[in-house]
């Protein structure tokens, strides 16, 4: 089946489902891109591995500044970076991706298994997983339905993998010098304020039974 076709499918099915119903629509995930992971792994972090597996100890939320679900599907499924992106080609041709999309009506998407790497968050990519939401930018902020959404996530996630942290896209660099922390590029580093700390502590709030650790001070 066509990737235009999963999306169709997908949307349909969001559409009639529960929000804690996890769609699959994978993005594309051949030879070239478990190549290029495996080299990520190995030259940002010094990680020689067989296989671009990794275990999960955080879960990193996002949100995409995009529009909408198709075009942020879209920015994930290739394997190798578009054009637009010339301030990541030169560390790795590797695309970003995430392993789940929550959209605007909180219909969840998983892109890729959960223990794959994927490539959103510098210093960390090999043991976290990351949760993109739809929009983000000023004319599209992101929805209650996606905080829901997001707090079963972290929920469904900390109940399958010993997850230590739950943080934000731009609180990653709290992290330099800390255990997890692997890349080898001191000057490799881009600034973000996804998705806000309010969303990330109403997240965190939410599912405070399972006792994350606090997100390490500069």
């Amino acid at each position: 089946m066509k990737k235009t076709s999963l999306i169709v499918l997908a949307l349909a099915l969001g559409a009639c489902s529960s929000q804690k119903e996890i769609v699959d629509i994978p993005i594309i995930f051949d030879e070239q891109r478990v190549e290029l992971t495996k080299e990520y792994l190995l030259k940002r972090y010094e990680l020689d591995q067989e296989t671009p597996e990794i275990i999960p100890k955080m879960v990193v939320l996002h949100w995409t500044a995009i529009p909408s679900l198709k075009k942020s599907f879209e920015a994930f499924n290739r394997s190798t970076l578009p054009n637009w992106r010339p301030d990541l080609v030169n560390v790795s041709g590797l695309n970003v991706s995430s392993h789940f999309l929550v959209d605007q009506d909180g219909t969840i998407y998983r892109l890729m298994p959960e223990t794959t790497m994927a490539r959103h968050t510098i210093g960390l990519n090999h043991c976290a997983i990351g949760i993109e939401n739809v929009g983000g930018t000023e004319g599209m902020p992101l929805t209650k339905q996606q905080l829901k959404s997001n707090i079963f996530l972290v929920d469904y996630l900390a109940s399958k993998y010993d997850i230590e942290y739950v943080i934000g896209h731009q609180e990653y660099t709290q992290f330099e010098g800390h255990p997890l922390w692997l890349e080898v590029d001191d000057g490799y580093r881009t600034e973000k304020t996804d998705p806000g700390m309010d969303f990330v502590e109403k997240v965190k709030k939410a599912n405070k039974n399972f006792n994350f650790k606090p997100v390490p001070k500069k």
